[in-house]
């Protein structure tokens, strides 16, 4: 053993050991004051650059969910503003309502049309007031405006609220007015095709088409038809593309006839030949154009001397072949009305007998029976075609055309208002007038395309709400996971810490106390010295 006194080896060494378990004890020690495993980047370099990542994301996270709530809160104006506005026009639609019943005089009318105007002066109002924070809500500025969500570039949710004004709510309206077409025909066994010739714009043959949209809804089946108004509607409104642009059609057809019917007696006038009876062969709805024969016949003779009578025998017929079309007295006047708008089509022929010095012509007032209609000069051989097509209103809540070959003209077939190819004219709510029943009509079909317009507007608001409060819902799920990746790294753990600093502190005392023991070794020498 060797002894020396300039320098404790022992001492030194124990000395040096002591700092390094001070060192660790007090970093041990301010980790348990600051809760915190990494105090500086020293203490774990790669940790305190993922974690400092993590906590960029996590108040990006939270940054994202209060523009969501602030978006969301804008987005709630908006939408209770076009709640306001779709009761507005849930009181427009009755009122026009009320004015579509001739019930109402002049004065009546005139004052529902000021209630009309005034609640869409509201309407105006509300459209051009909402706001939020000074930002336009309602009046078609609020477009291609984004809510940033996330913690990335580009996490964005794209918004655009569409105009709600008076001028922007409406319909965009397209109408086969529907025409008359009536002739003499060619003989007793002739048919509509052999009477129109060919081609012919009131059937639909090879190569006929109605296109609404771009949307192909009627063309040629292999049989030629007649155009029919309801075959139209229906070609419409079953077509799910059509419908999920929101255009509909409604299809009617009304036929009165242009002089009162006073019986049998009193429908023909000759001084020297007589008519027996009238044979009316009805074709109801896009029949084949080729048949002779009817889908029911109602005979006209000496039986009918009243309009009621002429009533009961055309419902009897149409009722026992199935088909929908009722006739009924008005004002004097015969009426022949089909449920859905099917095309009326008669083909008539007579029986006549020739008197001492005629000629076996009849002359038949047929404006007893049909609209539009006159005197007919009729024999034995002849036969007079007469065709009423349906009228049809297409209502859309967005512009679309209107194409066509074959099956309309001017004042022949559909008589669509629109030429080929043409666009649907639009009507807003400013158009509204219900002075009128024609009018008020058409109002009530602007005014549920209005109504269908903002109910888009506010679903489509209602879809990004819930969108943004599914984002909301998972991005502080994901914020509370973050936060938590973060703490596992930057957080200390307790536990273990306490244990380690015990540790520590337990290596302090043992340091100083060998220090100590260290210390005395150099003493040693002293017993050499003795």
């Amino acid at each position: 053993m060797a002894l020396r006194i300039n320098f404790n080896y022992e001492s030194a060494v124990t000395h040096t050991a002591l700092k390094t378990n001070e060192r660790l004890m007090n970093k041990s020690l301010l980790r348990l004051s600051t809760g915190l495993r990494i105090l500086n980047a020293a203490d774990d370099s790669a940790g305190l650059f993922i974690a400092d990542q993590l906590a960029l994301v996590s108040a990006g996270l939270e940054q994202g969910n209060r523009n969501i709530q602030t978006g969301i809160s804008a987005l709630q104006i908006a939408e209770n503003s076009a709640g306001q506005i779709y009761n507005k026009l849930k009181e427009i639609y009755v009122k026009a309502e009320n004015a579509a019943n001739d019930i109402n005089d002049p004065n009546a009318r005139a004052a529902l049309q000021r209630e009309i105007d005034n609640l869409i002066s509201a309407i105006e109002k509300i459209g051009r007031d909402t706001e939020y924070n000074g930002i336009k809500l309602l009046d078609g500025t609020f477009t291609g405006k984004y809510i940033h969500y996330g913690a990335r570039k580009d996490q964005v949710v794209s918004i655009s609220i569409d105009s709600v004004l008076p001028k922007d709510l409406g319909a965009y309206l397209a109408r086969a007015q529907g025409a008359i077409y009536s002739s003499a025909g060619a003989g007793t066994n002739a048919s509509f095709s052999a009477d129109l010739g060919t081609p012919s714009d009131w059937v639909v043959e090879n190569g006929d088409y109605v296109d609404i949209a771009g949307i192909r809804v009627i063309s040629w089946d292999g049989t030629d038809r007649l155009v029919d108004a309801k075959t139209l509607a229906d070609a419409i409104n079953s077509n799910t593309d059509l419908q999920a642009l929101g255009i509909e059609a409604q299809a009617k057809n009304v036929n009165q006839a242009s002089e009162s019917f006073t019986g049998f007696a009193n429908l023909w006038t000759d001084a020297n030949d007589t008519l027996n009876s009238l044979r009316l062969d009805f074709f109801v709805g896009a029949a084949d154009a080729t048949a002779t024969t009817g889908d029911f016949v109602v005979v006209i003779d000496s039986d009918v001397t009243s309009l009621q009578q002429l009533v009961d025998k055309i419902n009897t017929a149409a009722s026992a072949a199935g088909k929908d079309i009722r006739a009924k007295a008005v004002d004097g006047k015969l009426v022949l009305e089909t449920g859905g708008g099917e095309t009326i089509g008669v083909k008539i022929t007579a029986s006549t007998t020739t008197g001492t010095g005629g000629d076996g012509v009849v002359t038949v007032r047929l404006g007893q029976l049909f609209e539009g209609l006159g005197n007919v000069n009729f024999d034995n051989n002849q036969t007079y075609f007469y065709i009423d097509v349906g009228e049809v209103d297409i209502a859309g809540i967005d512009t679309y055309k209107v194409n066509y070959s074959g099956v309309s003209n001017t004042n022949v077939g559909f008589n669509f208002n629109l030429a080929p190819g043409g666009d649907a004219t639009a009507k807003n709510l400013n158009a509204i007038n219900v002075l009128t029943n024609p009018r008020a009509e058409e109002a009530l079909l602007i005014i549920k395309k209005a109504i269908q317009r903002v109910d888009i507007v506010r679903s489509e608001i209602g879809a990004v709400m819930n969108n943004l409060q599914t984002i909301y819902d998972a991005q502080k799920v994901a914020q509370d996971n973050t936060n938590e990746a973060e703490s596992v790294i930057r957080n200390v753990d307790f536990a273990k810490e306490m244990a380690t600093f015990t540790t520590m502190q337990i290596r302090m005392q043992s340091g100083i106390a060998m220090l100590a023991q260290a210390n005395t070794l150099p003493q040693l020498v002293l017993q050499l010295l003795r």
